[in-house]
């Protein structure tokens, strides 16, 4: 089967029960179950996730995503209304304003003021701001942009993650159904390896990694390096066009180091493999490689979207949560994997009762 249209949208589109929806962890990081395809054999076999490196040659490159998710999820009221009001910080300009997402009742103004409460002195249940004028975080809204974002200016001299540490949640996604991230949470949805602060997602495929599972890899003779990607609000924002080739991708940062380059050129002179952790090392790695025409250091902000007939550059193999129907994830998917073989690895995964999204299981491409 190959699809008649890969441009439209709804030749993405596969049934995905509810229940299948992964809303809390695995007890244990490594506990979570892996689809192992194989493209040359055009075969798909059922593991976990701990028996990765069986799957895997002495002397093959995992390249992680290093980013750290900030506490990024805004509780708070409306100055003029006292309306609830909640946000989400996507990033700060270059003139240090915030760029962040509203949501709340009735049409917000530019020049209207949010005061921001810390989000743990909310009810837990629905998050209900605290009224009051003490201990807030001022927001004054200067204008709304084109994606629907605001930017405003912050009343606090301090930096973005000292002001989110102190008033911020991590944002779980929404069909989790918790508004606030729990203790559980503030461990799980990090990856084991998290160091640098940006993300306001997780980078999932990295979230199976215990210690243990990165010692065994070590002890398999896998080597390692690390790159950042800080996932952006295009992680929430569903594909709205009925052809890919008109969607827009949402611009997202990254940086290619230069020790990761010289991991990967060793790789490649002696015969093995790269393998990306997560769509977010791919678009990291093939996006420095479309920029520099070569595999070398670079940082800057990509739009990227990989799909099927993209030639990559840079890996060669894939670990990857299971995404959304009709996600440009599940496309980039299909970019390596091919498109028959990428929908049978779905169509198998949900009849086995995989689990899906940031808290699933995960799936080798090899």
């Amino acid at each position: 089967m190959s699809p008649s249209d890969p441009d439209q949208l709804s030749t993405w589109q596969f049934n995905l029960p509810p229940e299948l929806i992964a809303s809390l962890p695995a007890a244990r990081r490594d506990d979570s179950r892996l689809l192992v395809v194989d493209r040359e054999q055009g075969s798909i076999q059922h593991a976990h996730i701990r028996e990765l490196p069986a799957f895997l040659d002495p002397g093959d490159l995992l390249v992680f995503n290093n980013t750290q998710v900030l506490p990024a999820r805004l509780f708070g009221f409306r100055m003029a209304t006292h309306g609830r009001w909640e946000g989400l910080f996507v990033e700060q300009s270059d003139r240090g304003e915030w760029i962040i997402l509203c949501d709340t009742r009735g049409r917000l103004q530019p020049g209207e003021t949010i005061a921001v409460v810390r989000a743990y002195d909310q009810q837990p249940e629905v998050a209900e701001p605290v009224r009051t004028h003490s201990g807030t975080l001022l927001l004054t809204l200067k204008q709304k942009l084109d994606d629907g974002s605001w930017r405003a200016e912050v009343a606090d001299p301090r930096t973005p993650l000292e002001i989110l540490t102190e008033y911020g949640s991590l944002p779980l996604p929404p069909y989790m159904g918790r508004k606030l991230a729990n203790a559980d949470d503030q461990i799980r949805y990090q990856t084991a390896y998290a160091s640098q602060p940006g993300a306001i997602a997780a980078p999932t495929a990295g979230l199976h990694f215990s210690h243990e599972l990165l010692q065994a890899c070590r002890d398999r003779g896998l080597n390692s390096a690390e790159v950042t990607l800080h996932v952006g609000i295009g992680t929430f924002r569903p594909v709205t066009t009925a052809r890919l080739s008109e969607h827009r991708m949402h611009e997202e940062w990254c940086r290619l180091p230069a020790d990761a380059c010289h991991a990967i050129a060793t790789a490649k002179s002696t015969g093995h493999r790269v393998l990306a952790v997560g769509t977010t090392t791919v678009r990291t790695l093939e996006s420095a490689h479309a920029a520099c025409g070569r595999t070398e250091p670079w940082d800057g902000r990509t739009q990227l979207f990989i799909r099927p007939g993209y030639q990559f550059q840079v890996i060669d193999r894939l670990l990857t949560n299971f995404h959304l129907p009709g996600s440009t994830l599940l496309v980039l998917v299909a970019a390596l994997a091919g498109y028959e073989l990428t929908m049978e690895a779905y169509r198998k995964a949900i009849e086995a009762q995989y689990r899906f999204y940031s808290y699933g299981d995960a799936m080798l491409i090899r």
